[in-house]
């Protein structure tokens, strides 16, 4: 992937809360497509290999939502986390970290991951298909900066951090308004 790349037309499946609905889970299924997400905004999309996980729970997505107000301030619209995993798991993680600035986007079978070049087999951890690590500037639907980190494979070793950490992702806002 790199700059100059439209994001691919996926639709999310998603659940939203309806308190019309009532009970004890007032949810429903809303479909969203890329287009609702990317279109006509400036956001940073960061995706990682799992919700819950240790490095993604403790540093990846703190730092986003910490840093969201430096963000809007170097024009990012929005802040977007995404992984391969399924709605009920990144809507209780959102609720479990308290998020109130990023956004989760739940592409459970992995066809926006996939699409983006950066779907990695994790078998040998237990994972499956997941989405290698990678932070992106987006500028309606289009890639405008990329942050992959290093030495992307399937059934890597390590679950490297640093290129799509916030601090990388907003000094690049920074330096390039």
């Amino acid at each position: 992937m790199h700059a100059g790349v439209r994001v691919p037309n996926i639709t999310f499946h998603t659940r939203v809360r309806d308190e019309s609905i009532g009970g004890d889970n007032p949810f429903r299924w809303q479909d969203v497509t890329s287009d609702d997400y990317f279109k006509g905004k400036r956001v940073v999309l960061f995706s990682l290999p799992g919700a819950f996980t240790p490095t993604c729970s403790t540093f990846q997505l703190p730092g986003y939502e910490n840093g969201a107000t430096e963000f809007r301030a170097n024009g990012v619209d929005e802040i977007y986390c995404m992984s391969v995993n399924d709605s009920f798991v990144m809507n209780a993680w959102a609720r479990d970290q308290e998020l109130t600035n990023v956004k989760v986007i739940p592409d459970g079978a992995g066809e926006f991951t996939r699409q983006m070049g950066m779907l990695v087999d994790k078998s040998n951890i237990g994972f499956g298909v997941r989405s290698w690590r990678y932070a992106a500037v987006i500028t309606d639907g289009v890639v405008e900066a990329w942050f992959e980190e290093p030495g992307r494979e399937d059934n890597h070793g390590e679950d490297p951090y640093g290129v799509s950490s916030p601090e990388t992702v907003l000094e690049w806002l920074k330096n390039n308004g």
